[in-house]
């Protein structure tokens, strides 16, 4: 009887019902986090209190939080309190969601964007969860390219600061989406391979690309859809 197995970068090999296992329990802990995720902006639009911070001060204090998140998942990671901690992070990303979500929902149709945007989110995330289960290639040699794209795409954002360009934040949603979209089918695909052996680092990896995305569906849907 012969078992498949796939060699993860950590050299210890997983079998069929092991990978299984982590992406259950991935998916699993994916669509918990969304749950204070939602309180997070839930939260955020009804005190306006991310609406007071200017804009250089809401960035130093996302990159600062989010990086800290970040350092205490990775050093969590191998018990449960990982989780909390990650559930912590997802309501933090919520809370910081909340200036853009409250923006939008300024708009008549707001609600209906917002919900556009989660739906379409949702439609790309099955989508890449589909095609990671049909493509056989591997896929890890993509993200030096991808990460190449996202050193690209934060410079032209720190550009676009300065320049206020409306064409260029558009330019820049589209790419990022795109980027992101991309990132989403490579971290899956990881996953179903075998060469993510932690479901909750799987997880927040799934998790910052379903966010980047739903973010940039955002903005471009206020952009050409909002309705005052």
């Amino acid at each position: 009887m012969n078992t498949r197995v796939s060699h993860s970068p950590f050299g210890r090999a997983l079998d069929g019902a092991e990978r299984n296992r982590v992406l259950r329990n991935t998916y699993a802990l994916l669509a918990i986090s969304l749950i204070p995720t939602v309180l997070g902006a839930w939260f955020g639009v009804s005190t306006g209190i991310t609406a007071a911070m200017g804009g250089g001060l809401s960035m130093i204090l996302f990159l600062a939080v989010a990086f800290g998140f970040i350092f205490a998942i990775e050093k969590t990671k191998h018990s449960s309190a990982g989780v909390f901690v990650l559930l912590g992070f997802t309501f933090f990303m919520g809370l910081m969601m909340s200036r853009l979500i409250a923006f939008v929902l300024g708009y008549s149709n707001g609600a209906a964007l917002i919900m556009m945007a989660f739906g379409s989110t949702a439609a790309v995330f099955f989508a890449m969860a589909t095609l990671a289960t049909v493509v056989k290639r591997d896929l890890s040699g993509l993200q030096k390219f991808l990460f190449v794209g996202v050193i690209v795409l934060l410079v032209g954002m720190v550009i676009n600061m300065f320049v206020q360009s409306s064409t260029g934040m558009i330019v820049l949603s589209l790419v990022a989406t795109a980027i992101f979209s991309a990132f989403m089918l490579v971290d899956i695909k990881r996953v179903i391979d075998g060469g993510e052996t932690n479901y909750i680092t799987a997880t927040l990896a799934i998790y910052l690309d379903i966010v980047n995305v739903f973010q940039n569906l955002l903005m471009l849907f206020g952009i050409f859809g909002g309705e005052d």
